[in-house]
């Protein structure tokens, strides 16, 4: 059995959802009574792959909120993640995704070395980030949609805003090796982290957001938006192939412009209707089909009983497992949302 650990985006946003699934005790409750939620399995997920395969699996909802974040109350959240975790193998879910946020603060805040839960000593053998998967429909959404717009990827100057990063570090090796990009940007917080990037792809030029943007062909972001800081579309060049890879993504309503075409990364569409209601909560254009790639890898585990923390720790994906993660997706019906 897989699993899938998420959160909802907002504090209104979790009240909303919790009065649609009935939960009314949850739904006009305040921050202080999310921060002491308990983890709940909320959704029972049947998946059929095009093999005739068929799979069940859970979504837990870990009650985690971003607000949370905002209002330092890092203890709150890493606990929410790590309870989830632990209801998760309590369940007997043989490999559970990290959705969201979840994963971002296991790595963030080292949870790995809190690995008693309780009476629960967490096998993290159960559990992936999914990044690889993430990354690789990213990668496969900047081939895809660059041959649509007519954007020549051979004289194309991509920019990656988080690319030391998990996801981000991943994207790079695969434009770098399987693409070969004309010119390749790299942008992130962190210089020390950014040369070794560098370094070891032996190309790429670091560059601040702002010199970068108005560069670029392909602008692909798996990075936090930081507070106050905002992309002005008159800067960047027409046609522009912006893949939105954060979450929440909201790109697409900051960013509006002709010739600007923004396009939600990191999601894939199964070939077959997916019964389960949690993605009916997500706000995904077709629900039945659509999802986070992060969620359909520890789905493409099940499938071949892979039961690994395929995706795991920092900076670790390569070529090579994205090559076979992907193969996976193609051969059990997922592929990348495109524009």
């Amino acid at each position: 059995m897989f699993g899938l650990i998420g959160h909802l985006t907002s504090l209104e946003h979790a009240q909303s959802v919790a009065r649609d699934l009935g939960y009314p005790e949850y739904a006009d409750q305040g921050l202080d009574f999310w921060c002491s939620a308990p983890p709940q399995i909320v959704d029972t997920i049947k998946v059929t792959s095009i093999t005739g395969q068929k799979i069940e699996g859970k979504y837990v909802e870990s009650c985690f909120l971003p607000e949370m974040l905002a209002a330092r109350r890092i203890k709150a959240a890493t606990r929410k993640i790590m309870n989830a975790m632990a209801h998760a193998q309590k369940h007997g879910i043989d490999i559970t995704a990290l959705g969201g946020f979840s994963s971002i603060i296991f790595e963030n805040f080292n949870l790995q070395k809190f690995q008693q839960i309780r009476n629960i000593t967490l096998e993290f053998k159960r559990f992936t980030t999914g990044n690889t998967h993430t990354a690789y429909i990213i990668c496969k959404q900047v081939e895809q949609a660059a041959q649509k717009l007519g954007i020549e990827l051979s004289k194309a100057t991509v920019a990656v805003c988080g690319a030391t990063g998990d996801i981000g570090s991943g994207v790079c090796r695969w434009l770098n090796t399987q693409i070969e990009v004309a010119e390749l940007l790299l942008i992130a917080r962190e210089q020390e982290r950014l040369k070794n990037l560098q370094a070891e792809l032996g190309r790429g030029k670091i560059l601040e957001l702002n010199a970068a943007l108005p560069l670029a062909d392909i602008i692909v972001w798996v990075a936090s938006m930081p507070k106050g800081v905002a992309i002005d579309p008159n800067v960047l060049k027409k046609p522009c192939l912006l893949i939105d890879g954060g979450y929440p993504k909201n790109m697409a309503t900051k960013v509006q412009q002709e010739g600007i075409y923004v396009l939600n990364g990191g999601i894939v569409e199964h070939s077959l209707d997916i019964d389960w209601k949690i993605m009916n909560i997500v706000n995904m254009d077709v629900p039945g089909r659509q999802l986070f790639a992060c969620f359909a890898e520890s789905m493409l585990l099940e499938f071949e009983k892979l039961y690994t923390n395929f995706s795991w720790g920092r900076n670790l994906i390569t070529v090579e497992k994205m090559e076979l993660i992907g193969q996976l997706s193609v051969k059990h019906g997922f592929s990348p949302l495109m524009l």
